[in-house]
């Protein structure tokens, strides 16, 4: 806060939001989610996910909006778009949430479930509506303007090894597999690239094009919800890297949805800077055991999580293995 005139400043803004505190978000949202994975039901760990959240970010001294929830309004009790939590003694800001990212994965016990959020200054995170959006992504180090969405395949993949400075057998794409991803799937094999399919989860998708060292993935491609790529760039604004986004509306009601939200061009190819601008901070924690992070494990008397935490104003990553031996915080009442 500005000494002088009392008023919160670009910078100060997101000071704010102390570190820890974003993190014990997603940690609560984790854990209750955990308690019910690979129990089959769906329903059940995204509702107790999403009261953790809420609960906890109602503790958070912020003016917040929920910008990216989990649908419109009349869809509570999850968190919705235009929901305001924080106790309202500290600045306005965006979030973007999604408190069991991959609820399949977690209903099965699969791999990469998460509870992520990000923070931003208010007006700085994309409002998109609840529908697809085409993604393409890659991690740092790449040339500036290296992906596009309307650049072919084939083109793409040689593009990519170009950049990475090897053959083409040697990029490996990230895929949802939909039946819509076909043609893609498809086209990508032809040019000897290799594909990770997932089943869900393509927050992580992108975010694992960070350290293709250590996933090996190299590309994110294909259509996934457009709330989740707005998380997914936001991440990308704090480690690095390149996406672009484009709404897919094929119906009527969609299209004036989207412009009831301030989208005023349904076929423009958004940038990871402008689906996610200013200071970012994005936070995720691991449900299930994943590439990226350690899910939730339950210990007789302690609670382990692992999160990862980030900053775009500082590229700040910090990876937190925390062990709770109060127990009585994750009570749900």
């Amino acid at each position: 806060m500005s000494e002088k005139t009392g008023a919160y400043t670009s910078e100060a803004v997101l000071d704010r939001i102390l570190t820890l505190e974003v993190v014990r978000v997603t940690e609560r949202a984790a854990v209750a989610a955990a308690r019910l994975r690979g129990r089959g039901d769906e329903k059940a760990a995204d509702q107790a996910a999403v009261d953790a959240m809420r609960r906890e970010l109602n503790r958070l001294p912020i003016d917040g909006t929920v910008v990216i929830g989990e649908g419109e309004r009349d869809e509570a009790p999850m968190l919705y778009i235009g929901e305001e939590v924080g106790t309202k003694q500290g600045p306005k800001v965006d979030i973007a949430l999604d408190p069991l990212e991959g609820t399949t994965i977690c209903a099965k016990n699969l791999p990469n479930s998460l509870a992520v959020l990000a923070l931003a200054e208010g007006g700085s995170l994309l409002n998109a509506p609840d529908v697809y959006m085409e993604k393409i992504a890659v991690g740092p180090g790449y040339p500036p303007g290296l992906v596009d969405l309307d650049t072919p395949p084939a083109e793409m993949m040689a593009a990519v090894a170009k950049a990475k400075g090897c053959a083409i057998r040697e990029v490996t794409a990230c895929i949802l597999d939909r039946p819509r991803h076909a043609k893609l799937i498809e086209e990508v094999r032809a040019t000897g690239a290799a594909i990770r399919l997932i089943g869900d989860g393509d927050i992580a998708g992108v975010i694992h094009t960070t350290n293709p060292e250590e996933t090996g993935i190299d590309i994110y491609m294909g259509i996934g919800g457009a709330p989740e790529g707005v998380l997914a760039a936001a991440a990308l604004r704090c480690i690095g890297g390149q996406m672009q986004g484009r709404l897919v509306i094929n119906k009527e009601e969609q299209r004036v949805r989207a412009e009831k939200m301030g989208v005023t061009d349904v076929n423009k190819k958004y940038a990871m800077e402008e689906m996610a601008s200013g200071d970012v901070y994005f936070a995720a924690t691991g449900v299930t055991d994943g590439n990226l992070l350690q899910g939730v494990r339950f210990g007789r008397e302690t609670i382990g999580t692992h999160t990862v935490v980030m900053r775009s104003s500082t590229k700040t990553v910090r990876w937190i293995k925390a062990t709770h031996a109060n127990l009585e915080k994750f009570r749900l009442d």
